[in-house]
C-alpha cells in the first residue's frame, strides 16, 4: 500500500550527487563525462524562453533565468548548488533497464522491474527456500534487499540526473549538461538495445507470491512528470536533444499512457483510494497535457475533487488513509505532493484544483494547513511517524502559498530547507524532499 520511495526527489538527489560522484566510476559499457569539463565550457545562456513544462511553472523558469543573468545573489548561490550537483552527475550512467542480472518474469530484458519494498522473507533462506518465503509485510520498513537485481535504483539516478542536468542546462547554457542527460533519455527509452518498453507489468513483485502488482505503478507516477518537465526544457533547443529524439519520446510517452489508462493494472492503480489513486491521476493528466490531449488532461483533474479530495481529505483538513500509516507525516505530505502537481497541470487547461471546496469544506488548502504546525516547528506531529522529517512539507507548503494561502505563505519563512538548500526559485514545482531508504 505504500510507495516505499528512495531518494527520487530533485532536492534529496542534488544533496546527494556531489558526494557520490567520486566514489562510483563510469561503467565499461557506457562512456562517462568528466566533471571537470565543465569548467571550460561555459557559454552564455541563450536567450531565456518559457519551457512548455506540465508541472514546474515554466514562466517563473523564465522569469528566474531572467533575474539571474540580471546578477541576482539568492539564484547565484541557488545555481551554484544545482550546477555542483550537476556535474556531479556527468561522470555517471546512463542507465538501462536490460542491465539488470536476471530479466523480469516473461523473459524480456526490456521490461521494468522493482520488488515490493515493505516484504519481508519470514524464513531463513536455504538451499530449497532461497527467497525465505512466504514474505510477510512490515509498513514503512524497507527491506534493503530491493535495490539488488532490479531497475528500482537505475530508475531514481535517471529521474535524478536528467532533471538536474537539464535545469543547470537551462540556467547556465553550458551544453555538456544538455548533452549528457540527452544520453540518459536515449539510453533508458529510445535506443533499441536499451530501452524500456511503455508498461510495468512488473513493479513491485512480491517473491513466492506475485510476478508483479498494480500498486508498482507509483514507482513511475511519484516521479515521471519530472522527466517529462526535463524533456520540455530540452526541447527549447538543447545541445545533444535531437528532433528524432523528440518523435520518438513523444510516441514512447503515448504507448505509456495508453497502457496506463486501459490495461488492468492501470485500471486497478486508478481505483484506489490513497496516494496511489492520487499519483495515478496526476501522472495520466500530466502525459495527456505531454502528449497534446488537453481533454483527457482537464477531465482528470477535474474529477480529481469529487473522486479525491472528497473521500481522501477530511473536513479539519488531515488525510484519513495516509494517517493511518507507520509513516502519517510522510505520506500525508506525500499525497499533497500529488495534489499540488495536479493543480500545477490543471492551470494549463483551465480547472482550478486548489478553489475545489467538497461537500464538508474539505479542500487542498485545508489539508496543506493540518501540516502547518509540524511544518514550521510550532508543533509536534501527534500521529505515527517512524521517521520525523520537518522539510518533507516544505515544497507544498511553498505550492500552497504561491496558490493564495495566506496561513501557508506565512509559514514559508519558518519551513525547514531541505537537503540541498530550498531551490522552490529555480524549479517552482512540488517535489518529493524526504526519503524513506531506511
Amino acid at each position: 500500500m505504500g510507495g516505499g520511495r528512495t531518494r527520487s526527489g530533485l532536492v534529496a538527489l542534488l544533496a546527494a550527487a556531489a558526494a557520490v560522484a567520486s566514489a562510483l566510476a563510469p561503467t565499461a559499457s557506457h562512456a562517462a563525462v568528466k566533471p571537470a569539463a565543465v569548467k571550460s565550457a561555459a557559454a552564455k545562456p541563450a536567450a531565456a524562453k518559457a519551457p512548455h513544462t506540465v508541472v514546474i511553472d515554466g514562466a517563473r523558469m523564465k522569469d528566474a533565468r531572467l533575474r539571474l543573468d540580471a546578477g541576482d545573489p539568492a539564484l547565484r548561490t541557488a545555481v551554484g548548488k544545482l550546477t555542483a550537483a550537476a556535474d556531479g552527475w556527468l561522470g555517471q550512467g546512463p542507465w538501462t533497464v536490460v542491465d539488470k542480472p536476471k530479466p523480469a518474469p516473461g523473459g524480456d530484458p526490456h521490461d521494468y522491474l522493482s520488488q515490493a519494498p515493505y516484504w519481508w522473507p519470514s524464513k531463513p533462506k536455504t538451499a530449497d527456500n532461497p527467497w525465505g518465503c512466504p514474505y510477510v509485510q512490515k509498513d514503512g520498513q524497507r527491506n534493503p534487499e530491493v535495490d539488488t537485481g532490479t531497475d528500482r535504483p537505475d530508475l531514481g539516478k535517471m529521474v535524478g540526473s536528467v532533471t538536474t542536468l537539464s535545469l543547470a542546462w537551462y540556467y547556465t547554457g553550458r551544453a555538456q549538461y544538455a548533452e549528457r542527460a540527452s544520453t540518459v533519455l536515449r539510453t533508458w527509452f529510445l535506443d533499441p538495445a536499451t530501452r524500456m518498453n511503455p508498461q510495468l507489468n512488473h513493479g513491485q513483485f512480491i517473491p513466492c507470491k506475485y510476478d508483479g502488482r498494480a500498486i508498482g505503478i507509483i514507482d513511475f507516477s511519484q516521479q515521471y512528470t519530472s522527466v517529462l518537465d526535463a524533456v520540455a526544457v530540452l526541447d527549447l533547443g538543447a545541445p545533444g536533444w535531437r528532433a528524432d529524439d523528440r518523435t520518438r519520446m513523444l510516441d514512447w510517452n503515448k504507448k505509456f499512457l495508453d497502457w496506463l489508462v486501459t490495461s488492468p493494472f492501470g485500471k486497478e492503480e486508478s481505483a484506489a483510494r490513497n496516494n496511489h489513486g492520487t499519483f495515478q491521476d496526476m501522472q495520466i493528466a500530466a502525459l495527456a497535457l505531454a502528449t497534446g490531449d488537453r481533454a483527457l488532461a482537464a477531465k482528470t483533474v477535474r474529477a480529481a475533487g469529487k473522486l479525491r479530495i472528497d473521500p481522501q481529505i477530511a473536513a479539519d483538513g488531515s488525510q484519513p488513509q495516509e494517517l493511518a500509516r507507520t509513516r502519517s507525516w510522510h505520506y500525508s505530505a506525500f499525497d499533497l505532493v500529488a495534489y499540488a502537481r495536479l493543480a500545477a497541470i490543471g492551470k494549463h487547461v483551465g480547472v482550478d484544483l486548489w478553489g475545489y471546496r467538497g461537500p464538508d469544506g474539505q479542500s487542498l488548502f485545508k489539508a496543506v494547513d493540518y501540516l502547518l504546525p509540524a511544518a514550521t516547528g510550532a508543533a509536534v506531529w501527534p500521529h505515527p511517524e517512524l521517521e520525523f522529517y520537518r522539510y518533507a512539507a516544505s515544497d507544498v507548503v511553498h505550492a500552497a502559498a504561491d496558490a493564495g494561502d495566506r496561513k501557508a505563505r506565512a509559514a514559508v519563512p519558518k519551513l525547514q530547507a531541505p537537503p540541498g538548500g530550498d531551490l522552490w526559485a529555480l524549479r517552482p514545482a512540488a517535489e518529493q524532499l524526504d526519503s524513506i531508504a531506511g
